[in-house]
């Protein structure tokens, strides 16, 4: 029989829009009570509004570790517990590492992967009352990655890492950890990127399968709901991407070496060139007609 999550408690990160916001959307329709925690406060809001009395909002940045544990706090207070939470900080930046600005690395892997390390720290307490679970979103980038996505790559990567090491120091606990790996998914990070520097869609498409294929928000989202309500310790998007996952040291190997270059030589030229004529390394949110015109400048929290 299927599980669900009724009367279950959930703090969703990122929630604001892309897969946090659709996150919070299935599993309300579930039956949990939800915990948005984000930037972007009047996207939030109205969220919180469309799911009715169950849910609750804070604004908080995972790069403020005092402001993300008051808004944890917060949540836990207000639901009296948490037993799920959705660690999901994912933003890009442009630029190879020879070219790339140090603070545009530097704020990826402070959100992508610092992000999760505060999220976790400030939940665990929460989490160990009620031998809850995590489900912490990586990529498939977590297990190879691609020239030209350095910064996102080296993140996810650690988050990866991060989860596994978390997940062995607190199953005494009684929490359990599940990581997601999705590969390209429709939000605006991908779309974003495919406006910035056209050749990144003719990149993805030189990738074999699944790395050439798109998934909707909507499935990857429906994938994510489902791991929390079986406490899944990996989730998949497409499904695929497993392989990737059993065959990294192959992926990461000298038998793989030769076409990784061809590859590279061939994508890696072509990105730098349309990122130096772009002159910005950050990604923004692309323009939304409801926003004003200072959010639609925010950088992307997908």
């Amino acid at each position: 029989m299927k599980r669900d999550l009724v009367g279950r408690k959930v703090i969703v990160t990122g929630a604001a829009r892309g897969i946090g916001e659709q996150v919070a959307r299935l599993a309300a329709a579930q039956g949990a009570r939800l915990a948005l925690i984000g930037l972007e406060p009047d996207r939030l809001r109205a969220l919180s509004e469309e799911l009715g009395p169950s849910a609750h909002w804070c604004e908080a940045d995972v790069r403020d570790s005092a402001g993300l544990r008051s808004a944890i706090d917060e949540c836990a207070d207000v639901m009296n517990g948490v037993d799920m939470v959705v660690a999901n900080a994912g933003v890009a930046a442009y630029g190879t590492v020879r070219h790339a600005d140090e603070a545009s690395f530097e704020r990826v892997v402070d959100i992508n992967l610092n992000g999760v390390f505060r999220t976790l720290k400030h939940a665990t307490p929460h989490l160990q009352r009620s031998r809850g679970h995590v489900l912490i979103v990586a990529s498939a980038l977590s297990f190879t990655s691609i020239g030209g996505l350095a910064s996102y790559g080296a993140s996810k990567a650690g988050v990866e890492s991060l989860a596994l090491a978390y997940r062995a120091e607190v199953a005494h606990l009684g929490i359990t950890v599940g990581l997601v790996h999705p590969s390209w998914i429709d939000t605006d990070l991908v779309r974003g990127a495919e406006v910035d520097i056209p050749s990144f869609q003719q990149m993805r498409r030189r990738l074999p399968y699944p790395g050439n294929v798109t998934t909707s928000v909507d499935r990857a989202a429906s994938a994510i709901v489902d791991g929390l309500a079986y406490r899944r310790g990996r989730v998949y998007v497409p499904r695929a991407v497993a392989v990737a996952n059993w065959a990294k040291a192959l992926l990461n190997s000298p038998v793989v070496w030769p076409w990784t270059r061809r590859f590279s030589a061939a994508t890696v030229p072509a990105l730098e060139t349309e990122v130096a004529a772009l002159g910005r390394n950050d990604q923004l949110v692309p323009e939304l007609p409801h926003l004003s015109e200072n959010d639609q400048r925010s950088p992307a929290h997908i």
